[in-house]
C-alpha cells in the first residue's frame, strides 16, 4: 500500500533535520568527518524511506542505468577538473579553500573513505535529496521548481563549512544530479553518478 504525501510540516522537518545533521558533521569536531557524514545521509535516507518509500519503477536497473552512471560521473569529475583550474587562477582563496575540503579527511585512509563514500554516503544522499525531498518539491511546485528548490536546499546545508569553494561545489553537484533526476525519472543512475564521483574526486584522483 502506498503511503500518502507527507505533510508539508513534515516535509520542514527532515530539511531541519539535514541542517542539523550538516552543521553537526561541518562545525563541531567530534569524530572523523567521513563518519559524520556518512550517518548524516544515512539518518536522512532512513527518515525519509520511512516517510515514504521511492517507488520501484524509479530505482530500475539495466545496461544503460549503469552507462548513464558511470559516463555522468566522468562528465562531472571533468566539470570539477575545469572548474578547479579556473577558480585557482581567478579567486587566490580558491586553492586553500579546496585543500581545506580534504583536510577534513586528513586521518583516514583513503580505502576506508572510497568504501564510505560508493556504499553508504553517495547512496544515502541520493535517497533523500534526489529520491525523496526532490520528488515532493517537484509534485507541489513542479518539474522546475522542484529542481531549482531543492538545489539551493542542498547548497544551503553546506554554508555550514563556511567554505565558499565548498558552497559552490555542492550546487553545481546538486544540480547536474537534480537534473539528471528530472531528465531521467530514474533514482539509480544518480545513485551510481554520485557514488563513483565522491569515491574517485576523494579517494582515488584528488583535485587537490
Amino acid at each position: 500500500m502506498k503511503r500518502h504525501a507527507p505533510s508539508w510540516t513534515l516535509l520542514l522537518v527532515t530539511i531541519v533535520l539535514a541542517n542539523i545533521l550538516w552543521f553537526a558533521t561541518f562545525y563541531l569536531t567530534f569524530s572523523t568527518f567521513w563518519i559524520k557524514i556518512s550517518v548524516s545521509a544515512s539518518s536522512l535516507a532512513a527518515l525519509s524511506w520511512w516517510i515514504r518509500p521511492i517507488e520501484r519503477a524509479r530505482l530500475h536497473i539495466d545496461v544503460k542505468t549503469l552507462f548513464v552512471g558511470l559516463v555522468s560521473a566522468v562528465i562531472l569529475y571533468l566539470i570539477f577538473w575545469a572548474g578547479k583550474e579556473i577558480s585557482s587562477a581567478l579567486l587566490p582563496f580558491a586553492e586553500r579553500q579546496i585543500g581545506g575540503v580534504y583536510g577534513k579527511g586528513a586521518g583516514t585512509p583513503p580505502w576506508i573513505i572510497l568504501l564510505l563514500l560508493l556504499f553508504i554516503t553517495g547512496p544515502c544522499e541520493e535517497l533523500y535529496w534526489r529520491g525523496f525531498l526532490q520528488d515532493r518539491l517537484r509534485e507541489r511546485f513542479g518539474g522546475r521548481g522542484g529542481w531549482l528548490l531543492t538545489t539551493a536546499i542542498y547548497a544551503g546545508v553546506h554554508l555550514w563549512s563556511f567554505n565558499f569553494m565548498l558552497i559552490g561545489a555542492a550546487a553545481v553537484a546538486g544540480a547536474f544530479w537534480g537534473a539528471m533526476y528530472w531528465r531521467i525519472g530514474n533514482l539509480l543512475p544518480v545513485i551510481i553518478s554520485h557514488s563513483l564521483w565522491s569515491a574517485v574526486i576523494f579517494a582515488v584522483l584528488p583535485l587537490s
